[in-house]
């Protein structure tokens, strides 16, 4: 079955991008001296390469694919772990050296994989193929945590600082923001200290009960069934009847999309006020 034309586009855009991160990586990694920097950088290029290869093994084939593993080398963070404030960052300018140093290895992994991560949510909208879609967000997925990783590494060396403001003045800004009202609520049926999505049945692709990490299952998916899911349940869970035993946010992401409630009059929607508290921001 043949693609589309946007999504053989976006596909071909993909593909040319994991190939100019390989080559860079490849590249960053004889040059680290860090060990731990050199150990992410290979870690990083691994996946990079099962990234590639199941976007190329569907787009040959049109049949399965094996969803990703998580190859970050991190578990749980904690908001005090993160190092705020500026200490005598240092002054930085356009440089004609042969070589990378560190940082300027770890600042490039970053951009990369940030990048990587838009570019991939800017394809995946594009895709009708849902094992080609879903194979896409993997990545995406795979591209945030590794963002996220770089970035702690860099932070714990002093290299991403993060410039704050005032305590007062943050909370003064944020808590502008009310709660939605007890009459929206009863409106449309959300019921109030869940925080969460009702009458949703498509499976989610992220999820485990560490942050940042997401947690995939290695099995062929035949083309035009449903994807296994990657919140922790077994593959086949009913996600009506799981959905309120889902972690919150920060330790699986949900997927949004058209929600009907067959048991509220009236209603065609019933959607719960997803709880988006993230607390890094970098």
């Amino acid at each position: 079955m043949p693609f589309g034309a946007h999504e053989a586009m976006e596909v071909h855009e993909i593909l040319t991008e994991k190939i100019n991160m390989m080559n860079h990586f490849n590249l960053y990694a004889a040059q680290a001296k860090t060990p731990e920097l050199k150990n992410m950088i290979n870690r990083h290029i691994q996946e990079e390469i099962k990234s590639y290869d199941t976007v190329v093994s569907y787009t040959h084939d049109y049949q399965s694919f094996s969803p990703l593993s998580a190859n970050t080398n991190f578990k749980s963070v904690t908001p005090d772990q993160i190092k705020y404030g500026l200490d005598n960052p240092s002054m930085l300018a356009p440089e004609n050296n042969t070589t990378f140093n560190d940082y300027e290895i770890a600042s490039a992994m970053l951009i990369c994989h940030k990048n990587a991560a838009a570019n991939g949510v800017k394809a995946a909208l594009e895709i009708a193929d849902p094992n080609l879609r879903q194979v896409l967000l993997n990545g995406v997925v795979n591209c945030v945590n590794q963002a996220y990783e770089v970035f702690l590494f860099m932070n714990q060396q002093g290299q991403y600082q993060i410039p704050t403001i005032k305590d007062h003045t943050a909370k003064t800004y944020l808590h502008s923001f009310q709660p939605v009202g007890e009459s929206i609520k009863a409106q449309y049926a959300v019921n109030p200290g869940q925080g969460q999505i009702q009458g949703y049945e498509q499976p989610m692709m992220y999820g485990n009960q560490q942050m940042g990490q997401v947690s995939h299952m290695s099995t062929n998916v035949p083309m035009g069934q449903h994807m296994p899911s990657y919140s922790g349940m077994p593959v086949g869970t009913n996600m009506a009847q799981q959905q309120k035993n889902m972690p919150y946010f920060g330790q699986s992401l949900p997927s949004f999309g058209q929600m009907t409630n067959p048991n509220t009059a009236g209603n065609q929607a019933n959607m719960q006020q997803a709880n988006h508290s993230q607390p890094y921001n970098h």
